[in-house]
């Protein structure tokens, strides 16, 4: 896999800092994007070759697919689709702005961006599209309302888009992650602060036991965490086998759920997801 090249969204820290390094590491020419120009600066200080992209400005991905084709010569063997953000906050708290505005970032931008690369990989004759999911894309999970719908959209345009490539030599691959270190919590607390007057809730109370502890109070790793290296190595699978799997799980829960949303009745499979 010598030479190839893959460009990386959300590369700033966690997954899609991981992945950057992981791939360079094992061969591929890495394009590590971010949305802050400060973190590119940095990405370049490591070693990596890396420019702006930003889900939410159109021109940041136009540019940013020009700049990896022609440093290329006219190729780019992958995308890797990591880049997202959070919104927490209970659905009916959730101002229509703000659901909008994630879905800016965690569809709508990856949608533009694989619509730019698609004609540069069948002109090529070949290219891996690779969205990172999450084990929130299977089943849902209480105030994180926002995110779920993302997801869930991203899996049905996922899907829909891997049988329509099927008669191309395009390969196009989820991976979908369960709890694995990242800064996601911590960057979600600005949109949180921004959208969601929690103390007018009815629910204020809820937000005070519940969803404000977790989002504000440092704590160890959640129960089956794993680092960033497991979805890198998930992800190095999906690009080099001859013949990847549409799904690549990734932690336990992320198995477990997969599999109960499957055999367990709607009632059942609630009953599980709020107990856990």
């Amino acid at each position: 896999m010598a030479g190839r090249s893959i460009l990386i969204t959300g590369c700033s820290s966690g997954i899609g800092h991981d992945a950057a390094h992981g791939l360079m590491r094992a061969g591929w020419r890495v394009f590590a994007t971010c949305r802050k120009e400060a973190d590119c600066e940095r990405l370049r200080a490591e070693g990596l070759e890396s420019f702006r992209l930003d889900y939410a400005d159109g021109a940041t991905i136009a540019a940013a697919v020009e700049e990896a084709v022609s440093r290329t010569g006219g190729t780019l063997d992958a995308i890797f689709n990591n880049g997202a953000h959070a919104c927490p906050g209970a659905v009916e708290d959730l101002p229509t702005g703000a659901l909008r505005e994630i879905f800016e970032v965690n569809l709508f931008g990856q949608h533009e961006l694989t619509r730019r690369v698609i004609p540069v990989m069948r002109a090529q004759g070949h290219g891996r599209i690779v969205n990172c999911s999450s084990v929130l894309g299977l089943v849902p999970l209480r105030w994180r309302g926002a995110y779920v719908a993302t997801k869930y959209a991203m899996e049905g345009l996922t899907d829909v888009l891997r049988l329509e490539m099927a008669d191309t030599p395009i390969k196009v691959i989820l991976i979908e992650p369960g709890p694995v270190t990242s800064r996601i919590r911590v960057n979600s607390i600005p949109h949180f602060e921004r959208w969601i007057d929690w103390q007018r809730s009815p629910r204020a109370e809820q937000y005070r036991t519940s969803l404000l502890k977790r989002l504000y109070e440092a704590r160890g790793p959640d129960r089956f965490e794993l680092p960033p290296g497991a979805v890198t190595a998930k992800l190095l699978r999906a690009l080099e086998s001859p013949n990847p799997a549409p799904r690549h799980f990734v932690t336990t829960p992320t198995h477990l759920m997969n599999l109960a949303r499957r055999i367990l009745p709607t009632r059942a499979l609630d009953w599980l997801i709020a107990r856990g």
